[in-house]
């Protein structure tokens, strides 16, 4: 079987970390590098942990530091949400830096993006910086890029800003390139994340699944995506979802831009999908998931890992 190959650039995050397993230990995905970018914390505490969680999961990624700051805007991170380290909850052992390459995120998704025989998908599951800069420096990547997947933006409310979702609140200026690029894009935001829920039972069960699953239990005491009684949110696993089984979403085919002018509304996605604007579709956006196939899928995926 041809496995998919893939580029995750990422913020971990409790969450991330959790979608890291699933794809680390996923037959069908080849993740070919991981890049780092400022987001739920900052860039090295981000990059630590991702360094960290190959340690804990004996899997040589190469990793490549990113962007650690928005492309305009002054940063913001997450920290209420995921601890200050970004994965508080657990005590991991500390990793070399065997595994961090001295390029930076940019061109090192230009060089594996390039040297891959297969096009390859993108996977953003924090802001959008690193893809944004990848795309106005190296344009030409776009011939072999299959698609952007990624994890943001909401077609209503949001949950960082009353319109706006952390990820593309974090970096709007970078998200509008992403949206305009005239790539495959599909944008897994807050109406399926906040229906991709663990609840304490789904807890329970991880802790004697086995290592991955002792650990990420532990993660989930501290993680304040939503709570252990009303359900934790699984934003970025939806986008490893998507990838591995895209019929548990409903998805439209819609146009969508950024407001990044707006006083009020910067960082909001605005996801036409009464076709207002005129505009042709732009992306493939998750409207709705079924939560107990998520469930499935979820359980199932982490009882895969060691």
């Amino acid at each position: 079987m041809n496995k998919r190959p893939i580029i995750i650039d990422t913020d971990p995050g409790i969450d991330d970390a959790v979608a890291l397993a699933i794809a680390l230990y996923s037959e069908k995905l080849d993740v070919r590098l991981i890049t780092t970018i400022a987001g739920n914390v900052g860039l090295d505490k981000v990059t630590l942990n991702a360094l960290k969680l190959l340690k804990f999961f004996k899997k040589e990624i190469p990793v490549a530091m990113g962007a650690d700051r928005p492309l305009i805007k002054e940063p913001i991170d997450a920290s209420n949400v995921h601890g200050s380290t970004g994965m508080d909850g657990y005590d991991f052992e500390e990793p070399t830096k065997e595994l961090l390459l001295k390029e930076n995120a940019v061109n090192a998704m230009y060089r594996v993006i390039m040297e891959s025989e297969q096009p390859i998908t993108l996977v953003p599951i924090g802001p959008l910086t690193n893809i944004a800069l990848l795309l106005k420096v190296y344009p030409e990547v776009k011939e072999k890029i299959a698609e952007i997947v990624l994890m943001g933006g909401s077609t209503g409310r949001g949950n960082a800003g009353v319109m706006a979702e952390f990820n593309i609140y974090a970096d709007p200026e970078a998200a509008k390139i992403v949206f305009q690029s005239n790539l495959p894009v599909v944008m897994a935001g807050l109406d399926v994340g906040w229906k991709a829920l663990v609840y304490p039972e789904d807890s329970e069960q991880l802790k004697d699944m086995n290592e991955t699953g002792r650990m990420i239990y532990q993660l989930f005491q501290k993680y304040r995506g939503g709570s252990m009684k009303t359900g934790l949110k699984m934003y970025d696993s939806c986008a490893i979802a998507y990838l591995l089984q895209p019929e548990m979403f409903t998805v439209a085919d819609t146009f969508v831009d950024v407001e990044i002018h707006g006083s009020l509304t910067s960082g909001c996605t605005v996801v036409d999908l009464k076709g207002y604007l005129g505009q042709a579709a732009n992306a493939k956006v998750c409207v709705d998931i079924d939560p107990q196939m998520f469930k499935k899928w979820f359980m199932e995926s982490l009882s895969k890992c060691n």
